[in-house]
């Protein structure tokens, strides 16, 4: 039996089609300054190429001032552009926001701009892997206006043009807005956005989003991933990431080792405990590359099992959280409640790690941690299908079943007194009044 749903797609693009099913553009030749052949020729992006590192950088190489501040000056400073120019569906930052009362700090957001009066779309949700369709909408398809720059690596230290030609042949990796934002400096990664690669991690795409998230240095700058199944709307590559000055309250949540896998440099792999979403975290790797290595092979591992899941890659890079999900299987099934889905929120990377995006006023003056909770634990395997599926993962990765410690998982008992709980507050501190916080703490 084939599993759909029906939902309200994102309009991520001015171009995106308003009024049909399937985002096509409506004619080619279309004169919209866009990527595709019939505008490209000619066309310039700046160009950010960061500095491609084997290793951790060393503190001479974190002292080294780059040509351009990549989230001050470059990334936020061509949002804020985009925004004066009126390319924007809404004003995200009028959006009232709020933490709500209570030990773990879920955040909540009215955004009534993203609730479209448009008919739901069906969208099949069991099924990870589809080919590309050039006919549905695609990244190829936005308007140059709204890329902000290209992103690629150097050999040759960190070097930014600023009016660099968009070479069709080498399909370049491009930042562009997301014209339905959640937050502040919300963008979108293309990894090869010519490639026309369908959603689907692999090792040198998600590279490219750790090097987005460490070039930001700064871990209010989250960089996000959904799979088919799992709230990605589009079937072309793409990472999501915005700036948001508080902790999310999963990277708040305490964690506890699992393993570590070896063939990965010893990456520590841990369990998510006292969270709604059962999950797992990777961190201690000593390089962007063996995060790399270890979380791409788990991710394809849930891709060719046809498991959806989600990816939150956070403090600059340095910790990444994995996170399989079923809420849209549980909503094809009629497994979830009229009152969850009179909501409408589609439980994605942002709002199971805490973000909770509300498109109703009702719903947003009565948010609470327990109903935060409620959403959040539909989201969620349990634990039963969770201890499946981290033991594919494992296998995957190269974790032999006598390198997992302490009868994993243990996602519902309370932490014991060795629980590896991370703390990004003190880096955070530091950082408040870099920019504006989106959210009255």
């Amino acid at each position: 039996m084939m599993l759909k749903i029906k939902r309200v797609p994102t309009i991520v693009s001015n171009l995106q089609k308003e009024d049909g099913e399937d985002g096509s553009v409506r004619a080619p030749g279309c004169g919209r300054n866009c990527l595709r052949p019939c505008c490209l020729p000619g066309s310039k992006l700046p160009l950010y190429a960061f500095k491609k590192l084997n290793h951790c950088k060393t503190a001479e190489e974190d002292v080294e001032e780059p040509p351009v501040a990549f989230l001050d000056s470059l990334l936020l400073g061509e949002w804020e552009d985009r925004m004066q120019r009126g390319l924007f569906r809404y004003d995200v930052t009028a959006c009232e926001t709020k933490v709500i009362p209570g030990g773990s700090g879920f955040i909540a957001q009215l955004n009534e701009g993203r609730h479209l009066k448009k008919r739901p779309t069906e969208f099949r949700v069991d099924q990870l892997l589809q080919p590309f369709d050039g006919n549905k909408f695609n990244f190829t398809k936005v308007g140059q206006e709204e890329l902000l720059f290209q992103f690629e690596a150097s050999d040759d230290g960190t070097q930014f043009f600023p009016d660099a030609s968009i070479d069709a042949e080498s399909s370049p990796s491009v930042v562009a807005i997301n014209v339905s934002p959640i937050e502040y400096g919300h963008v979108l990664l293309i990894p090869k956005v010519l490639d026309c690669f369908p959603q689907r991690i692999d090792r040198d795409s998600f590279l490219l989003a750790l090097h987005m998230a460490a070039e930001a240095s700064n871990p209010y700058f989250r960089v996000g991933y959904n799979s088919l199944g799992a709230f990605a709307t589009i079937n072309h590559l793409h990472f999501q990431a915005y700036y948001l000055a508080v902790p999310f309250p999963i990277e708040k949540a305490p964690t506890r080792i699992v393993t570590t896998a070896a063939a990965a440099g010893n990456v520590k792999i841990c369990e998510i405990l006292n969270y709604p979403v059962r999950g797992l975290v990777f961190d201690g790797a000593s390089s962007l590359d063996e995060m790399a290595n270890v979380v791409s092979s788990s991710c394809i591992c849930l891709q060719e099992s046809n498991i959806p899941f989600n990816v939150l890659i956070s403090d600059m890079g340095k910790r990444v959280f994995l996170l399989p999900q079923c809420y849209a299987e549980k909503q094809a099934l009629g497994e979830v409640s009229a009152e969850l889905l009179d909501t409408q929120v589609n439980p994605a990377v942002w709002e199971i790690s805490g973000h909770i995006v509300l498109k109703r006023k009702e719903d947003f003056e009565g948010a609470s941690e327990a109903n935060a909770w409620k959403l959040l634990a539909e989201v969620s395997l349990s634990e039963e299908r969770f201890r499946e599926v981290t033991s594919l993962v494992f296998e995957a990765i190269g974790v032999a079943e006598d390198k997992v410690h302490g009868g994993f998982p243990l996602s519902k008992k309370p932490p014991p007194p060795d629980v590896e709980t991370q703390h990004m507050e003190d880096e955070m501190d530091s950082l408040v009044g870099a920019h504006p916080a989106m959210v009255p703490v």
